[in-house]
């Protein structure tokens, strides 16, 4: 098989860790009052100084140093060492590069990140030959992160919210000219698709929040329920739930569906804290037979999500009504985001505010003087123009790394596979 990058004869632990990559470790380790054994696996989240940060599954954050760890399989190893090289290579080509999230929001706070997202062109050389450039380039700890300008024009043609959030923030800049062409033609990306990629998935996943939400404050009722009658099959609990939480769905068999999925998080929440042996419904009703208590909301219930639809929402409504973006939020309206954000306000009453919103995201989709559909003959005639401007300044050899200083290309390499 041919690879753009072979692994034989490379010392593992030279391999820089990036944010994601999944690990083993080889020490035992403490973490509280909890040991960590040796060939724990976990994923790295994040280096300080010479040490690694692993979320080690059903005990969460902790430290090791690089020589503790090993990467978990020839997949991962390639993964992190594809990443690095590319991050290494082509960072120089960047054109375009914006601050986002909670700094362009003004929704900040001090333990708020920095993060940066923008563009990239390779040059001529990286996409000429056999293996294509990366769609990608991250930084090792994850907080920057540069598309090629062909994955950000598709992204941006579909409405994608944080390819066009990268692109009409104030601090959008550019590096270099190719980066001020998208710039100067960003309004050909805008459309009425907006509607649907920003408003409409904040809805359904609103909707989502309401339905676990309802479903997770009777957690506690189902331990109860399990301790009562432990022979109570899966099925039988789950019919149990749809009635008592007013589980709504098209058919019933649907709402025993939807309340035996999140049964099954439940438990599978309770095996990834280390309180169940196996994620399954028998260590579950074991666990309850002994006592055992409901954890801490699941992940999607944090307040922090809903305050992002909510914020997702609110673009929508402006960018539809008033026919250009507001990412940034001031006033009352950020003093009340930033409360959800930090878990002030009840979910519950989140979701109300957020679908008290629904009549004004309508009204602005109806009045909208935002075209239909982006418009696809100027975004064609700017990705030409980039590529040409790149592939100019290859041929004359200018100075840069498009031209005379272009970073070289790695040839690909037969790597046998079992």
């Amino acid at each position: 098989m041919a690879r753009a990058r072979t692994i034989a004869g490379l010392d593992p632990e030279l391999v820089p860790l990036p944010n994601g990559t999944e690990v083993t470790t080889r020490v035992d380790r403490h973490a509280g009052e909890r040991r960590v054994p040796q060939g724990a696996v976990g994923r790295v989240t994040a280096s300080v100084g010479e040490e690694v940060v692993v979320h080690v599954a059903g005990v969460g954050p902790v430290r090791y140093r690089r020589n503790e760890l090993t990467v978990r399989s020839d997949a991962q190893l390639r993964f992190a060492l594809g990443r690095a090289a590319s991050w290494t290579a082509l960072r120089p080509c960047v054109v375009l590069e914006t601050v986002v999230g909670s700094r362009a929001w003004g929704l900040a706070d001090e333990d708020s990140d920095t993060d940066r997202r923008g563009a990239f062109v390779p040059p001529l050389s990286w996409s000429a030959g056999l293996q294509p450039p990366p769609e990608q380039l991250t930084a090792l700890d994850g907080s920057s992160t540069y598309w090629e300008i062909g994955k950000l024009v598709a992204q941006a043609v579909r409405a994608d919210p944080n390819t066009l959030e990268t692109l009409f923030v104030a601090s959008a800049s550019a590096t270099d000219e190719m980066g001020q062409l998208v710039l100067d033609e960003r309004e050909a990306f805008v459309s009425q698709a907006i509607y649907g990629s920003f408003a409409r998935y904040a809805l359904s996943q609103l909707d989502k929040l309401r339905k676990s939400l309802r479903l997770a404050e009777h957690h506690d009722v189902v331990l109860t329920w399990l301790r009562a009658d432990p022979r109570a099959s899966l099925d039988a609990i789950a019919e149990r739930l749809r009635v008592a939480a007013d589980v709504r769905a098209p058919t019933p068999q649907d709402g025993v569906l939807l309340a035996k999925e999140h049964i099954k998080q439940l438990y599978h929440s309770l095996h990834d804290r280390g309180l169940l042996p196996r994620a399954d419904f028998a260590a579950f009703v074991s666990y309850a037979s002994d006592g055992g208590v409901a954890p801490e909301s699941a992940r999607e219930l944090r307040p922090k999500n809903a305050y992002n639809l909510l914020r997702l929402l609110d673009t929508a409504i402006t960018w539809l009504r008033d026919g250009r973006p507001t990412f940034r939020f001031e006033g009352e309206r950020r003093a009340r985001l930033l409360a959800i954000k930090r878990g002030e306000v009840p979910l519950a009453e989140v979701l109300d505010e957020a679908e008290a919103r629904t009549p004004a995201l309508e009204q602005a989709r109806r009045d909208t003087a935002l075209p239909r559909r982006p418009d696809l003959a100027r975004v064609d005639a700017l990705v030409r123009r980039v590529r040409i401007e790149a592939a100019r300044r290859h041929t004359a050899q200018l100075p840069g790394p498009w031209g005379r200083d272009a970073p070289p290309t790695e040839p690909p390499q037969w790597e046998d596979t079992p």
